[in-house]
């Protein structure tokens, strides 16, 4: 297939574009570049040309000839969202409606959307949430993704097939690494300060899904029969996949030997979810969870030995979204709609 990555140089776009390629894909990226600072280590694979562009400056003529669209390129987690509700709405929301849009009127048949598990906000210990409860979500970002896939699931037709994957929060070894995401975190920490010292209790839930599982269901999304998969949201994760925030840091701790463990009091953060993934694995068979915590964060203390991580490193802004708007925001390089202002000779 010929295949758009939107994102491809972000987190899981820059694992998921060779991915593709590797499984005899073509492949163009577009990304509009926020954090091209941040490359944490050389992974050696071969990339796609990509497209420096923001998602709303796309047009139809961009898109003709694509046969699907993988949309990655959205602000990409809670707190960045909540830095600016408007222009999340403008980027998430309207962005990636208008992206759809022209990706009908220009023929692209299929359009695979990464949504999140974020979506079931706040649950009951008891509660196991799968792709028919009530969504609930807590921030802008998560009701962003409500939005998109209401309206992206009413353009679906005979000619458009758009798929929502619901990915629980990943983790795993990124040449455009995150370090804002809760296991790449507490392995940071781990590495970088011997301990992990946690402000909450660590009681609320979160299911994990390693980077390269949500690549693998990338990829069957894009091969399976339209009607299996059309309109359709997927929790993409598996049930051994859904911890408690203390367990994550625990096993994070078995990995990194001599690292302390400490927690603080409850926290007035009420996002917590279990998730199922039973429906993932009825449409798409072949789906399944290759990586565990323990693996990811086995893998991580890899990467961090080789490349010698230091505090420093860890801590640098390009490595936390949030981090890192604030500084383009701060130095002008982007405006107050996230835009880029391009240099002027004086």
């Amino acid at each position: 297939m010929k295949i758009m990555v939107t994102g491809a140089d972000g987190y899981i776009g820059s694992v998921l574009a060779p991915f593709l390629l590797e499984h005899g894909h073509d492949v163009t990226g577009v990304d509009c570049g926020y954090y091209q600072r941040g490359w944490l280590y050389h992974d050696g694979k071969d990339r796609p040309a990509i497209l420096s562009r923001d998602i709303r400056a796309l047009t139809a003529k961009d898109l003709a000839g694509f046969d699907a669209v993988v949309h990655l390129a959205e602000l990409s987690n809670d707190p960045l969202g909540e830095h600016d509700p408007h222009t999340t709405y403008a980027i998430n929301h309207e962005g990636s409606v208008r992206l759809a849009g022209l990706c009908k009127e220009a023929g692209v048949r299929r359009f695979v959307y990464t949504s999140s598990c974020s979506v079931y906000g706040a649950g009951s210990d008891d509660e196991i949430k799968t792709e028919t409860s009530e969504p609930a979500p807590q921030t802008a970002y998560a009701k962003c993704k409500v939005l998109v896939e209401r309206d992206l699931r009413e353009m679906a037709d005979r000619s458009f097939t758009p798929v929502f994957l619901r990915n629980a929060t990943a983790f795993g070894a990124s040449p455009r690494m995150r370090f804002d995401i809760v296991l790449n975190n507490l392995a940071g920490l781990a590495w970088t300060e011997h301990e992990i010292k946690m402000v909450s209790d660590g009681t609320p839930w979160r299911p994990l899904v390693h980077v390269l599982d949500i690549c693998e269901a990338i990829r069957l999304c894009l091969a399976a029969p339209a009607d299996a998969i059309s309109g359709e949201a997927f929790n993409v994760g598996g049930d051994h996949l859904n911890y408690r925030v203390r367990e994550i840091a625990d096993i994070v701790a078995s990995v990194f030997s001599g690292c302390r463990t400490s927690f603080g009091l409850p926290s007035g953060d009420n996002r917590s979810y279990h998730v199922s993934f039973a429906k993932i694995r009825r449409h798409l068979p072949e789906f399944e969870c290759r990586w565990t915590a323990e693996r990811g964060a086995r893998q991580l203390h890899d990467v961090f030995s080789r490349i010698a991580l230091t505090p420093e490193f860890f801590a640098y802004p390009a490595y936390t979204r949030l981090q890192e708007l604030k500084r383009l925001l701060a130095t002008q390089q982007i405006d107050a709609d996230f835009r880029w202002q391009p240099y002027r000779e004086i």
